[in-house]
Formats: structure tokens, C-alpha cells, sequence
């Protein structure tokens, strides 16, 4: 029992006054058995990412198909459709095999390793939990037990409320992508580095010199296995996501994945306005130029600024310019070689035989001369 000159706020029952009342959800959380009614989230968590990778591809496959001649849409193509069919090295009927063969042995997995959630969530109960600490941690910070009193009484509810629906799955959630990111970086730059797992591996994908949509998964089987499947299952663990954030890091891996190989660097297009590993940043790693460089994916881009395997379009565009006027210095300085070689022969040559005749004169001048 609270003292009578003891504030409220040291008491658990100030505490369990500042937990939402059950059912205060937000609008993304039902408390339904499955998200789609007639499809467990199991099935769904598998479904998601193959039905966003196909819906989301064939959006820009059907730019690339009808959008050749629209005007609009030309300044955001990185390649003009010629390139994809000169420059790579696989054909798009090859690509989708691919691409099947890798999401079923994804498909697979996930129906050997994904679990359904049978115990219903006590989430009052988690919260009442987080209480005190909030308590405690208002009580620290301003000192004043009456001050932290009042503004718990008006504030404590939100707060609470904020953290556990938002702020705590959010940051799940970018720890999640950072997991992947970290996963997948120091794979890549591996199956650069090593002679025998880019000849045998990593090759495939890039037979794609210049990416499209629905190639974004065209990899070797093995090695989409430990990229992709593998790494989303580390990330999901190590971040503990429940199985309804796996099927949100999964389909949005598959939508950023796809948009990251689209051929399109768009101005309005979300993903590469808020990711700055976006189609044009990886486009790079897919050239001669860039095949050592921006190894990261799919998200963020922290990996290669730390590292220095950063590579900017600007700096791209700065190396080809000066790689042409090297190529052009080269090309005049063989030109100007050739043409003051050839005039200096000719030039030798002429006075050459301008002094034998001469001498020819004199000696002949001087043999009348004798006789």
C-alpha cells in the first residue's frame, strides 16, 4: 500500500492503469485465425513472395512490351530494349525455368520449415508487462515522481500503445532487413572474390548483362538456395518475427528484389525513392565497369560506403569519360605518329635526292671539265 505522502506512480496499480484495454488494435491486426479467410497463414506466408515476385515483374515486363514507343517513358530506361536482346547471354524462356525450379525448392522449404501459430497472443498481458519499465524510465528521466505522475496519467496509455504495435515491430522489422542485407552482402562479394564460385555459381545471374524484371531471381539453383531462402530464414529467426511479419519480409523482399532488376530508374516509384539500393544502383553491378562494386542487396546500401565498394552513377559516367578521352589521346597520338612518319620519309627522301642529284651535276660538271 501506497504511503499517504507517496506519489501513486510507485504503485503496480498506477502501472496496470496505463495498459490499453483489450481489443485498442490497430488497423493492420486482426485477431481471425488466418488473414485470408480459406487460407492459413502458413499457406499465405508461402504464397505471398512468388505471387508479388509474378504480378510485380509482369507489370514492368508489360513496359518493356508495350512501352517502347511511349515518349514518357524513354528517360527512365536504363537500356534500350536492343541491348537486352544483344547483350545477354540466356534467353528469357531459360530465365523462367529458373525461376520456377528456385521457388519451388523455396516453396519446399517453407512447407518443411514454417510453423502455424496455434497459442493465441495475450498481448494485454505483454503490455502490462512493459508498464512498469515505462514507469521507472519516466521516474529516472525527470526526477520529479509528481511531474512523471502527470504526465504518465496523460501520456502513459499512448506511449505503450505506440511501442508495442508500432515502434517495436518496425524496428523488428529493419533488423530484419539489416540481417538479410549483412547475409547477403558478404555472400555476393564472396561468390565474387572466389574464382571457383563465380565460374560455377554466381556466372548465372550475371548472363544477364542487362537485368529485367522477371530475371531478378535467375540464379544457379544452390546458389538461390543459400542467398535467397536461406537468408530470409536466418533474418526471420535472428529478428524473431512472428509469422505474420515473415509473410510481410518475404513478399516485400520479393517486390523489392524484382524492382531492383526492373530496367527502369523511376522518379515516382516508392521502393527507389526510399531505398537508395535501387534498379539504377544495381544496374551498375550487372556492367564491366561495376562487377566488383555495389554488392549489397536488397535494401539499404551501408555495407558498400563502409567497405568501399561504392560505386555512383556519376562516378561511373566520370571513369567512362575519361577512359574515352584516354582511348581518344591514344587514337591521335597514332594518327599524328603515322602521318609525321610517312611526311618525314617522304620529306627525307626528297632531299635525300635533291643532294644525290646535285652531286650527280657536280660530278658530271666536273668530268667535262677534266677532259
Amino acid at each position: 500500500m501506497v504511503g499517504f505522502d507517496q506519489p501513486a506512480v510507485y504503485s503496480q496499480e498506477f502501472a496496470n492503469t496505463l495498459v490499453p484495454k483489450n481489443g485498442t488494435y490497430p488497423f493492420y491486426y486482426t485477431e481471425n485465425p488466418s488473414l485470408v479467410d480459406g487460407l492459413s497463414d502458413k499457406a499465405l506466408s508461402l504464397i505471398a513472395p512468388v505471387a508479388a515476385y509474378w504480378v510485380h515483374s509482369l507489370m514492368f515486363h508489360a513496359l518493356d512490351v508495350y512501352g517502347t514507343d511511349w515518349a514518357w517513358l524513354a528517360p527512365y530506361r536504363i537500356h534500350e530494349s536492343a541491348e537486352v536482346k544483344a547483350r545477354n547471354l540466356v534467353t528469357k524462356t531459360e530465365v523462367v525455368w529458373a525461376v520456377f525450379v528456385q521457388q519451388a525448392i523455396q516453396t519446399l522449404l517453407g512447407i518443411l520449415f514454417v510453423h502455424e501459430e496455434h497459442t493465441r497472443v495475450d498481448h494485454t498481458a505483454r503490455m502490462t508487462r512493459m508498464s512498469p519499465i515505462l514507469v521507472q524510465s519516466t521516474l529516472l528521466w525527470m526526477g520529479d515522481p509528481h511531474l512523471a505522475q502527470s504526465r504518465l496519467e496523460r501520456w502513459g496509455s499512448t506511449i505503450i500503445y505506440f511501442l508495442y504495435w508500432w515502434a517495436f515491430p518496425t524496428a523488428q522489422m529493419l533488423f530484419a532487413f539489416f540481417v538479410l542485407d549483412t547475409w547477403q552482402y558478404f555472400l555476393h562479394r564472396y561468390f565474387h572474390t572466389n574464382k571457383f564460385l563465380y565460374r560455377h555459381f554466381h556466372s548465372w545471374h550475371h548472363r544477364l548483362y542487362v537485368p529485367y524484371a522477371f530475371g531478378a531471381l535467375y540464379n544457379h539453383p544452390f546458389e538461390g538456395l543459400i542467398f535467397d531462402s536461406v537468408g530470409a530464414v536466418v533474418a526471420e529467426t535472428v529478428s524473431g518475427l512472428s509469422l505474420r511479419q515473415t509473410i510481410l519480409l518475404f513478399g516485400f523482399s520479393s517486390l523489392k528484389t524484382v524492382d531492383d532488376h526492373c530496367g527502369y530508374s523511376l522518379p515516382f516509384d516508392p521502393l527507389q525513392i526510399f531505398f537508395p539500393n535501387n534498379a539504377d544502383y544495381h544496374d551498375i553491378h550487372h556492367q564491366a565497369i561495376g562487377i566488383k562494386k555495389n554488392f549489397s542487396q536488397p535494401f539499404f546500401i551501408h555495407w558498400d560506403a563502409i567497405l568501399g565498394t561504392r560505386l555512383t552513377r556519376k562516378e561511373v559516367e566520370e571513369k567512362l569519360k575519361k577512359s574515352k578521352a584516354r582511348a581518344n589521346g591514344h587514337a591521335n597520338g597514332d594518327t599524328n605518329g603515322h602521318a609525321n612518319g610517312h611526311a618525314n620519309g617522304h620529306a627525307n627522301g626528297h632531299a635525300n635526292g635533291h643532294a644525290n642529284g646535285n652531286g650527280l651535276a657536280n660530278g658530271d660538271h666536273h668530268k667535262v671539265k677534266v677532259e
